[in-house]
Protein backbone atom coordinates (compact mmCIF):
# COMPACT_ATOMS: atom_id res chain seq x y z
CA UNK A 1 0.00 0.00 0.00
CA UNK A 2 1.40 3.37 -1.03
CA UNK A 3 0.02 6.46 0.67
CA UNK A 4 -1.35 9.35 -1.38
CA UNK A 5 1.32 11.75 -2.56
CA UNK A 6 1.58 15.04 -0.75
CA UNK A 7 1.56 18.15 -2.90
CA UNK A 8 4.46 20.51 -2.82
CA UNK A 9 4.66 23.92 -4.35
CA UNK A 10 7.66 25.23 -6.27
CA UNK A 11 10.77 25.15 -4.10
CA UNK A 12 14.04 26.97 -4.37
CA UNK A 13 16.74 24.43 -5.29
CA UNK A 14 19.81 26.64 -4.91
CA UNK A 15 22.78 24.89 -3.37
CA UNK A 16 23.39 26.07 0.19
CA UNK A 17 26.88 25.75 1.61
CA UNK A 18 27.74 25.45 5.31
CA UNK A 19 28.16 28.72 7.18
CA UNK A 20 28.93 30.11 10.60
CA UNK A 21 25.90 31.41 12.44
CA UNK A 22 26.01 35.00 13.72
CA UNK A 23 22.88 36.41 15.31
CA UNK A 24 21.42 39.78 14.23
CA UNK A 25 22.05 41.36 17.64
CA UNK A 26 25.67 40.27 17.62
CA UNK A 27 26.13 41.55 14.07
CA UNK A 28 24.69 44.97 14.95
CA UNK A 29 26.79 45.26 18.10
CA UNK A 30 29.91 44.27 16.18
CA UNK A 31 29.33 46.98 13.55
CA UNK A 32 28.57 49.62 16.19
CA UNK A 33 31.77 48.72 18.02
CA UNK A 34 33.71 49.01 14.77
CA UNK A 35 32.22 52.45 14.04
CA UNK A 36 33.07 53.69 17.55
CA UNK A 37 36.59 52.32 17.22
CA UNK A 38 37.14 54.23 13.97
CA UNK A 39 35.84 57.46 15.52
CA UNK A 40 38.05 56.92 18.56
CA UNK A 41 41.17 56.39 16.43
CA UNK A 42 40.44 59.55 14.43
CA UNK A 43 39.81 61.56 17.61
CA UNK A 44 43.13 60.39 19.12
CA UNK A 45 44.99 61.35 15.93
CA UNK A 46 43.41 64.83 15.96
CA UNK A 47 44.08 65.34 19.67
CA UNK A 48 47.73 64.34 19.35
CA UNK A 49 48.15 66.87 16.55
CA UNK A 50 45.84 69.50 18.07
CA UNK A 51 48.46 72.24 17.68
CA UNK A 52 47.91 72.09 13.91
CA UNK A 53 44.13 72.61 14.10
CA UNK A 54 42.20 75.86 14.53
CA UNK A 55 38.80 76.31 16.14
CA UNK A 56 36.60 79.00 14.55
CA UNK A 57 35.95 80.41 18.05
CA UNK A 58 39.64 80.60 18.84
CA UNK A 59 39.33 77.98 21.59
CA UNK A 60 42.06 75.33 22.00
CA UNK A 61 41.31 71.90 20.55
CA UNK A 62 40.55 69.60 23.49
CA UNK A 63 39.25 66.02 23.71
CA UNK A 64 35.63 67.07 23.12
CA UNK A 65 36.55 69.11 20.06
CA UNK A 66 38.66 66.21 18.76
CA UNK A 67 35.72 63.82 19.00
CA UNK A 68 33.42 66.39 17.44
CA UNK A 69 35.79 66.97 14.53
CA UNK A 70 36.28 63.20 14.03
CA UNK A 71 32.53 62.53 13.98
CA UNK A 72 31.57 65.31 11.56
CA UNK A 73 34.56 64.64 9.31
CA UNK A 74 34.12 60.87 9.09
CA UNK A 75 30.42 61.28 8.37
CA UNK A 76 31.40 63.69 5.52
CA UNK A 77 29.38 66.54 7.04
CA UNK A 78 32.36 68.83 7.73
CA UNK A 79 30.97 72.12 9.04
CA UNK A 80 34.36 73.85 8.72
CA UNK A 81 34.41 75.18 12.28
CA UNK A 82 37.51 73.07 13.04
CA UNK A 83 40.10 72.91 10.26
CA UNK A 84 43.72 71.74 9.91
CA UNK A 85 45.94 74.76 9.30
CA UNK A 86 49.48 73.43 9.61
CA UNK A 87 51.21 71.31 6.95
CA UNK A 88 51.64 68.42 9.36
CA UNK A 89 47.96 68.42 10.32
CA UNK A 90 46.91 68.49 6.68
CA UNK A 91 49.29 65.61 5.85
CA UNK A 92 47.93 63.55 8.74
CA UNK A 93 44.40 64.41 7.66
CA UNK A 94 45.17 63.16 4.15
CA UNK A 95 47.02 59.97 5.10
CA UNK A 96 45.07 58.95 8.23
CA UNK A 97 41.70 60.69 8.53
CA UNK A 98 40.71 60.13 4.90
CA UNK A 99 41.26 56.32 5.01
CA UNK A 100 39.37 56.23 8.30
CA UNK A 101 36.53 58.13 6.63
CA UNK A 102 36.40 55.50 3.88
CA UNK A 103 36.37 52.72 6.48
CA UNK A 104 33.60 54.49 8.35
CA UNK A 105 31.47 54.71 5.21
CA UNK A 106 32.12 51.05 4.36
CA UNK A 107 30.85 50.02 7.77
CA UNK A 108 27.73 52.17 7.40
CA UNK A 109 26.91 50.68 4.00
CA UNK A 110 28.14 47.23 5.02
CA UNK A 111 24.70 45.67 4.77
CA UNK A 112 24.26 46.84 1.19
CA UNK A 113 27.81 45.88 0.32
CA UNK A 114 27.31 42.43 1.81
CA UNK A 115 24.11 41.92 -0.16
CA UNK A 116 25.95 42.80 -3.38
CA UNK A 117 28.84 40.42 -2.70
CA UNK A 118 26.99 37.55 -1.01
CA UNK A 119 25.57 36.13 -4.23
CA UNK A 120 28.92 36.29 -6.02
CA UNK A 121 30.66 34.60 -3.10
CA UNK A 122 27.96 31.90 -2.91
CA UNK A 123 28.30 31.21 -6.63
CA UNK A 124 32.08 30.95 -6.32
CA UNK A 125 31.81 28.51 -3.40
CA UNK A 126 29.24 26.43 -5.29
CA UNK A 127 31.42 26.25 -8.40
CA UNK A 128 34.44 25.30 -6.29
CA UNK A 129 32.43 22.54 -4.58
CA UNK A 130 31.12 21.16 -7.86
CA UNK A 131 34.60 20.94 -9.38
CA UNK A 132 35.85 18.56 -6.69
CA UNK A 133 32.77 16.69 -5.45
CA UNK A 134 32.74 12.97 -6.27
CA UNK A 135 31.75 9.83 -4.43
CA UNK A 136 29.66 11.80 -1.94
CA UNK A 137 26.41 10.93 -0.18
CA UNK A 138 23.05 12.42 -1.12
CA UNK A 139 20.61 12.36 1.80
CA UNK A 140 16.99 12.94 0.77
CA UNK A 141 14.98 14.03 3.80
CA UNK A 142 16.41 15.66 6.90
CA UNK A 143 13.83 14.86 9.54
CA UNK A 144 14.46 12.67 12.58
CA UNK A 145 15.69 9.72 10.48
CA UNK A 146 17.77 11.89 8.20
CA UNK A 147 19.51 13.66 11.09
CA UNK A 148 20.32 10.31 12.73
CA UNK A 149 21.66 8.95 9.43
CA UNK A 150 23.88 12.01 8.93
CA UNK A 151 25.17 11.76 12.51
CA UNK A 152 26.06 8.09 11.94
CA UNK A 153 27.89 8.89 8.70
CA UNK A 154 29.91 11.60 10.42
CA UNK A 155 30.70 9.27 13.33
CA UNK A 156 31.95 6.68 10.82
CA UNK A 157 34.40 9.15 9.28
CA UNK A 158 32.42 10.72 6.41
CA UNK A 159 33.36 14.39 6.04
CA UNK A 160 30.39 16.73 6.58
CA UNK A 161 31.00 18.51 3.26
CA UNK A 162 30.65 15.13 1.50
CA UNK A 163 27.02 14.86 2.64
CA UNK A 164 24.43 16.72 0.55
CA UNK A 165 21.01 17.14 2.16
CA UNK A 166 17.91 17.57 -0.01
CA UNK A 167 14.74 18.64 1.79
CA UNK A 168 11.66 20.70 0.99
CA UNK A 169 12.02 22.57 4.31
CA UNK A 170 14.33 25.57 4.32
CA UNK A 171 14.59 25.31 8.11
CA UNK A 172 15.83 21.71 7.82
CA UNK A 173 18.45 22.70 5.25
CA UNK A 174 19.57 25.60 7.45
CA UNK A 175 20.00 23.13 10.31
CA UNK A 176 22.07 20.88 8.05
CA UNK A 177 24.24 23.88 7.07
CA UNK A 178 24.87 24.67 10.71
CA UNK A 179 26.27 21.13 11.11
CA UNK A 180 28.64 21.63 8.17
CA UNK A 181 26.54 19.80 5.57
CA UNK A 182 25.79 21.04 2.06
CA UNK A 183 22.07 21.50 1.48
CA UNK A 184 19.49 22.07 -1.24
CA UNK A 185 15.92 23.22 -0.65
CA UNK A 186 13.80 21.27 -3.08
CA UNK A 187 11.78 18.16 -3.86
CA UNK A 188 13.99 15.06 -3.75
CA UNK A 189 11.84 13.30 -6.35
CA UNK A 190 12.61 15.87 -9.08
CA UNK A 191 15.46 15.31 -11.51
CA UNK A 192 16.57 18.95 -11.66
CA UNK A 193 16.86 19.15 -7.87
CA UNK A 194 18.91 15.96 -7.59
CA UNK A 195 21.07 17.11 -10.50
CA UNK A 196 22.05 20.16 -8.45
CA UNK A 197 23.13 17.74 -5.73
CA UNK A 198 25.42 16.07 -8.31
CA UNK A 199 23.64 12.76 -7.73
CA UNK A 200 25.11 11.39 -10.94
CA UNK A 201 28.56 11.39 -9.28
CA UNK A 202 27.41 10.22 -5.83
CA UNK A 203 28.48 6.92 -4.28
CA UNK A 204 25.51 6.58 -1.92
CA UNK A 205 21.91 7.76 -1.81
CA UNK A 206 20.00 7.69 1.48
CA UNK A 207 16.24 8.17 1.33
CA UNK A 208 14.76 9.19 4.68
CA UNK A 209 11.50 10.85 3.68
CA UNK A 210 8.43 10.89 5.92
CA UNK A 211 6.13 9.33 3.29
CA UNK A 212 6.49 5.98 1.55
CA UNK A 213 5.17 7.20 -1.80
CA UNK A 214 7.79 9.97 -1.81
CA UNK A 215 10.47 7.38 -1.01
CA UNK A 216 9.40 5.23 -3.98
CA UNK A 217 9.53 8.18 -6.40
CA UNK A 218 12.89 9.31 -5.00
CA UNK A 219 14.33 5.80 -5.43
CA UNK A 220 13.09 5.61 -9.03
CA UNK A 221 14.60 9.00 -9.87
CA UNK A 222 17.90 8.30 -8.10
CA UNK A 223 18.34 4.91 -9.77
CA UNK A 224 17.63 6.35 -13.21
CA UNK A 225 20.15 9.16 -12.68
CA UNK A 226 22.87 6.96 -11.15
CA UNK A 227 22.60 3.21 -11.85
CA UNK A 228 25.80 2.47 -9.91
CA UNK A 229 25.01 4.24 -6.63
CA UNK A 230 24.15 2.32 -3.47
CA UNK A 231 20.57 3.31 -2.69
CA UNK A 232 19.31 2.78 0.86
CA UNK A 233 15.76 3.75 1.76
CA UNK A 234 13.52 3.79 4.80
CA UNK A 235 9.81 3.01 4.75
CA UNK A 236 7.17 3.23 7.43
CA UNK A 237 5.03 0.30 6.29
CA UNK A 238 6.43 -3.16 5.55
CA UNK A 239 4.02 -3.72 2.62
CA UNK A 240 5.77 -0.91 0.73
CA UNK A 241 9.25 -2.44 1.03
CA UNK A 242 8.87 -4.60 -2.15
CA UNK A 243 7.84 -1.49 -4.11
CA UNK A 244 11.03 0.26 -3.02
CA UNK A 245 13.17 -2.71 -4.00
CA UNK A 246 11.45 -2.83 -7.39
CA UNK A 247 12.13 0.92 -7.69
CA UNK A 248 15.88 0.35 -7.41
CA UNK A 249 16.65 0.49 -3.68
CA UNK A 250 19.46 -1.88 -2.71
CA UNK A 251 18.61 -1.82 0.99
CA UNK A 252 15.22 -1.13 2.56
CA UNK A 253 14.82 -0.44 6.27
CA UNK A 254 11.33 -0.81 7.70
CA UNK A 255 11.28 1.76 10.49
CA UNK A 256 8.13 0.63 12.29
CA UNK A 257 8.98 -3.08 12.22
CA UNK A 258 12.57 -2.50 13.32
CA UNK A 259 11.53 -0.29 16.22
CA UNK A 260 8.85 -2.78 17.22
CA UNK A 261 11.33 -5.66 17.13
CA UNK A 262 13.76 -3.76 19.37
CA UNK A 263 10.93 -2.92 21.77
CA UNK A 264 9.95 -6.56 22.03
CA UNK A 265 13.52 -7.77 22.55
CA UNK A 266 14.23 -5.08 25.16
CA UNK A 267 11.04 -5.91 27.08
CA UNK A 268 11.99 -9.59 27.32
CA UNK A 269 15.73 -9.11 27.79
CA UNK A 270 16.80 -5.56 28.73
CA UNK A 271 20.50 -6.43 28.48
CA UNK A 272 20.12 -7.68 24.92
CA UNK A 273 18.19 -4.51 24.09
CA UNK A 274 21.03 -2.40 25.50
CA UNK A 275 23.63 -4.22 23.39
CA UNK A 276 21.50 -3.88 20.26
CA UNK A 277 21.08 -0.16 20.93
CA UNK A 278 24.85 0.18 21.30
CA UNK A 279 25.41 -1.66 18.02
CA UNK A 280 22.92 0.50 16.12
CA UNK A 281 23.90 3.85 17.67
CA UNK A 282 27.18 5.56 16.88
CA UNK A 283 29.52 6.33 19.72
CA UNK A 284 27.84 4.30 22.47
CA UNK A 285 30.61 1.70 22.94
CA UNK A 286 29.85 -0.94 20.28
CA UNK A 287 29.39 -0.79 16.53
CA UNK A 288 28.81 -3.06 13.55
CA UNK A 289 31.50 -2.61 10.90
CA UNK A 290 32.42 -4.17 7.57
CA UNK A 291 36.07 -4.82 6.72
CA UNK A 292 38.36 -6.94 4.59
CA UNK A 293 40.05 -9.91 6.29
CA UNK A 294 43.66 -9.52 7.34
CA UNK A 295 46.19 -11.81 5.57
CA UNK A 296 46.57 -13.95 8.69
CA UNK A 297 42.77 -14.41 8.89
CA UNK A 298 42.46 -15.94 5.40
CA UNK A 299 41.84 -19.68 5.70
CA UNK A 300 40.68 -19.40 9.30
CA UNK A 301 37.33 -20.37 10.76
CA UNK A 302 35.36 -17.09 11.07
CA UNK A 303 34.12 -18.22 14.47
CA UNK A 304 37.66 -18.27 15.83
CA UNK A 305 38.73 -14.75 14.90
CA UNK A 306 39.56 -12.15 17.54
CA UNK A 307 36.62 -9.88 16.59
CA UNK A 308 33.15 -11.44 16.75
CA UNK A 309 32.10 -12.09 13.14
CA UNK A 310 28.36 -11.63 12.57
CA UNK A 311 28.39 -12.60 8.88
CA UNK A 312 30.73 -13.21 5.95
CA UNK A 313 29.91 -11.37 2.72
CA UNK A 314 30.86 -13.62 -0.21
CA UNK A 315 30.00 -12.95 -3.86
CA UNK A 316 27.69 -10.12 -2.81
CA UNK A 317 25.67 -12.26 -0.40
CA UNK A 318 25.96 -12.28 3.41
CA UNK A 319 26.52 -15.78 4.81
CA UNK A 320 25.64 -16.67 8.39
CA UNK A 321 27.01 -19.58 10.37
CA UNK A 322 23.88 -21.59 9.64
CA UNK A 323 24.36 -21.25 5.88
CA UNK A 324 25.99 -24.28 4.24
CA UNK A 325 29.36 -23.77 2.64
CA UNK A 326 30.53 -20.85 4.78
CA UNK A 327 33.70 -22.84 5.50
CA UNK A 328 36.76 -20.68 6.06
CA UNK A 329 37.53 -17.04 5.33
CA UNK A 330 38.58 -16.30 1.75
CA UNK A 331 40.73 -13.45 0.51
CA UNK A 332 37.85 -11.84 -1.41
CA UNK A 333 35.41 -12.00 1.48
CA UNK A 334 34.26 -9.10 3.59
CA UNK A 335 33.64 -9.56 7.29
CA UNK A 336 30.81 -7.97 9.22
CA UNK A 337 32.10 -7.70 12.76
CA UNK A 338 31.06 -6.27 16.11
CA UNK A 339 33.73 -4.10 17.64
CA UNK A 340 34.21 -1.67 20.49
CA UNK A 341 34.42 2.01 19.63
CA UNK A 342 37.14 4.15 21.20
CA UNK A 343 36.03 6.31 24.13
CA UNK A 344 35.03 9.88 23.30
CA UNK A 345 37.78 12.46 23.79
Amino acid sequence: MVEHSEGAGPQQSRLRMPYRVRGPVGLILWRLALVLAIVLVAAVVVFLGRAGYRDSDGEPVDWLTSFYYAAVTLSTIGYGDVVPVSGTARLVNTLVITPLRLGFLLVLVGTTFRALTERTRAQWREQSWRRRVHGHTVLIGYGTKGRAAAATLRARGVAPRDIVVVDTSAAAVDDANRHGLVGIVGDGTRTEVLARAELGRAARVLIATTRDDTAVLAALTARRMNPGALVTASVEHAENAPLLRDSGADNVITAADTAGHLLGVASLSPDVGTVLEDLLSAGLGLEVAERRPAPEEVGQDPRRLAEPVLAVVRDGRPLRYSDPGIGTVRAGDRLIVARETPPAA
